[in-house]
Formats: structure tokens, C-alpha cells, sequence
């Protein structure tokens, strides 16, 4: 199986869950390029412009704190093989595989469609989150400065919002995001899955070091933002090794907030997930699925609410007693996110402030 450097998935195939069609290589000499020349040539991201006509989503979610979210960006070029927002690219006609991480979409008026919708008269605040589906912080956003903009939206108007991101890029936003957290209406998760940049590469190719998002951490909790360690996921046998390491790293940067996430692999992310362990570890890949079937009932993935996120069984109790025993010798404390809502002040649809 050909790997094409700088991304995760090592396929391309379509979803089948839409009755979809399927690609094939057609035979030609151009397919055998590769094995005739060597690496195949890198393959290249583009960007499609999108107009939705709204952009808050909401959930009713009973395993997740929030219930509304942000995603000014589809796809995400940072390619992380375990990411379980893949299958998304499955509604627009997509690979949830190569072409989740290389066919991006990007919604420009995301700042406006939010501003419309903080007007309305029926709007009740409520902590929005970024970064519950793709990361608010990839490559892209350094061009087109969405996320950015929807924080200096919250800040006018004094709306609480809450950021997961694998990405240093976070601290570009240090004076927003500072300002935020003075007035109580922000909080920031980092997720760092291990300490080994060579495994972060074949996990999360184009996501930030480790190092990198360790150095993000400490320079938010110096700037007083409220910050979180998202040791997340945990992936049995492959990323395990760093629980302690992770929570240690995070510690000695000030960091006192932490929590753990097992490895989710919901639809097309089982098989793209499979394919990337024979070509990377096909040594111990039968146990990492073993390890992952025994907390979920003998499947891949558990899609039902209240259990989805909560691993059973033996291995799922190791991790969750070697996470707590760090955490106690650490001082941490659970996350404890209390954002005030009472502040935000509803702008006007043509960009002003209401006096009252």
C-alpha cells in the first residue's frame, strides 16, 4: 500500500453508506507511476468556498457539555488518522479518507451568518464551541482568519466560547483570547496524544509537535486563559504509553486541568483506521483492535449515547485507575468549565451595538 507523505489516510475510497460510486484506478501507466518512479507525487490541497445559510449547529447530545457549536472549516488538512469528523466528508460525495484531509471547504461568511443569528430576538446564550469537529486552528485558517474573527465577535458582544485545538496556531489569538478570559467567557483545550514527534507524524501529519502544543499550553495559562490538557485519544498499545508523560509535561507548564478520551471509531474511520495500522504497526495491530473490541462489547465502535464515550471492561479500567493515580500525584483537578452568559449583549444585523 502506498503512503503519500504528509497525510494520514493511506486510501481514497468512497463511502458506501450512500450507495455512492466507487473509484478505481484505471490501469493506465499513470496508476504504476509510482512503482516505476517512486513516490507518487504529493497531493495537493484545495479549498471550495461554501454558502450556508446558517452556522450554529445545536445537539441534544447527553455526552458532550455544550449544545451548540462552530465549524467555519470542513475537512481538516491536519490528516489525523483516528478523527472521528471523517465520515462527514461522506455527504459531499467524498473520501472520508484522502480526500477529507486534501478537499477542504470553508464558509466565509461564517462571521456574519453569526452575527445574524446573535440578533434575533428568540437567541438565548449559551457557551458556543469550536473545535468539536474539525480544528479551528488548521493550516487554512492562517489565510482565511475565520476563527479569529468569531473571537473578536464574542468579545464584542460578550459571548462565551470554548476552543479544542491540536494547533499552536492557538496563541496568534493570545490578546483575544486574553481579554476573554478576563471577563470569564472562555476556555481552551489542547489535545496532545503522545511525546514522540515520529508517531505524532504518522498520526496527525500536519497537526503541530507535541512539544509545539505543550509550549501553546503554558504560554495560555501565563496569559491567565483558562486551560485544559485533552489527553485524547488514547489509542491502546500505540499513544497509552504517554498517558503519565503527557499529564507531566502539562503540569511543570502550569496546567492543572485534564482528561482522557479512549480512541472513537465511528463508520468509515474503522476501516480507514485498520488499513493505517497494517501499513504502520502491522506487528501489534491485531492486538490494538483486540484491546479497542474488548471495551465495546466485542465491535469496533459503540455509537449509542451514554456509552459511547465511556469504555467497558478490564484495559478501559487500567487506563482510567493510571489516569487518575497521575492526576492525584499530579494536582489536578477535573475540568470545571463555568462561563458567564449574563454579559452578552445582542448586536444589531448591521454590525452595531444595542445601547440597551
Amino acid at each position: 500500500m502506498r503512503v503519500h507523505k504528509g497525510r494520514g489516510a493511506v486510501s481514497g475510497q468512497a463511502s458506501t453508506r450512500f450507495n455512492l460510486h466507487q473509484r478505481e484506478a484505471d490501469g493506465d501507466w499513470l496508476d504504476a507511476s509510482a512503482d516505476i518512479d517512486g513516490e507518487p507525487p504529493p497531493l495537493r490541497t484545495t479549498v471550495t468556498e461554501l454558502t450556508p445559510r446558517t452556522i450554529l449547529s445545536f445537539n441534544k447530545s447527553p455526552d458532550v457539555p455544550f449544545d451548540r457549536s462552530i465549524n467555519a472549516y470542513n475537512g481538516c488538512e491536519h490528516g489525523c488518522i483516528y478523527c472521528f469528523a471523517r465520515p462527514t466528508h461522506a455527504y459531499h460525495d467524498l473520501s472520508p479518507g484522502l480526500d477529507f484531509e486534501t478537499k477542504l471547504f470553508v464558509k466565509p461568511q461564517a462571521v456574519k451568518l453569526l452575527r445574524e443569528t446573535l440578533a434575533k430576538p428568540s437567541y438565548r446564550p449559551a457557551p458556543i464551541a469550536m473545535g468539536t469537529n474539525t480544528d479551528p486552528y488548521q493550516p487554512i485558517e492562517a489565510r482565511y482568519g475565520l476563527t479569529r474573527q468569531i473571537l473578536e465577535l464574542c468579545l464584542e458582544v460578550r459571548h462565551p466560547v470554548t476552543i479544542t485545538t491540536k494547533s499552536d496556531r492557538v496563541v496568534r489569538d493570545l490578546d483575544i483570547l486574553a481579554e476573554l478570559a478576563r471577563h470569564n467567557l472562555t476556555h481552551v483545550a489542547v489535545s496532545v496524544t503522545s511525546m514522540d514527534p515520529a508517531l505524532s507524524r504518522l498520526l496527525e501529519p500536519r497537526a503541530a509537535a507535541p512539544a509545539k502544543r505543550l509550549a501553546a499550553l503554558g504560554k495560555l495559562a501565563e496569559a491567565g486563559v483558562p486551560t485544559h490538557v485533552s489527553v485524547a485519544p488514547v489509542i491502546p498499545a500505540i499513544t497509552d504509553t504517554y498517558i503519565e508523560g503527557i499529564l507531566e509535561a502539562a503540569a511543570e507548564r502550569g496546567i492543572r486541568s485534564a482528561s482522557w478520551i479512549i480512541v472513537r471509531l465511528p463508520h468509515e474511520v474503522a476501516p480507514l483506521f485498520r488499513e493505517w495500522l497494517d501499513t504502520h504497526f502491522p506487528d501489534r495491530a491485531g492486538k490494538v483492535m483486540a484491546t479497542i473490541q474488548s471495551m465495546r462489547e466485542g465491535r469496533d465502535n459503540d455509537p449509542q449515547f451514554f456509552s459511547r464515550m465511556r469504555p467497558d471492561g478490564v484495559w478501559a479500567q487500567v487506563f482510567r485507575q493510571r489516569f487518575a493515580v497521575a492526576m492525584r500525584r499530579l494536582g489536578f483537578g477535573k475540568p470545571q468549565v463555568a462561563l458567564d452568559c449574563s454579559q452578552f449583549r445582542p448586536p444589531s444585523r448591521d454590525g452595531q451595538l444595542a445601547l440597551f
